[in-house]
């Protein structure tokens, strides 16, 4: 239970590649917000929206982001 107090109030970042342009960017994430989330984020290269699948491991904390591109 101490785990969970403590994870909903961390966050994290991590590497994602634009779905548009391909650069590599950091983003936030919110570790509270769930073990999987889906959102919408733009590029902090090119400004083109981004569609974030975010899956983060309930042990170790690993976070994995697969981007899509919105048009």
């Amino acid at each position: 239970m101490f785990l969970s107090v403590l994870s909903a109030t961390m966050q994290s970042t991590a590497e994602y590649t634009c779905a548009v342009c391909g650069e590599t960017s950091t983003t936030f994430i919110d570790l509270s917000a769930g073990l999987t989330q889906t959102y919408i984020e733009d590029c902090q290269v090119c400004c083109r929206p981004n569609q974030f699948y975010v899956t983060i491991d309930d042990v170790s904390l690993d976070i994995e982001i697969a981007t899509d591109y919105l048009e």
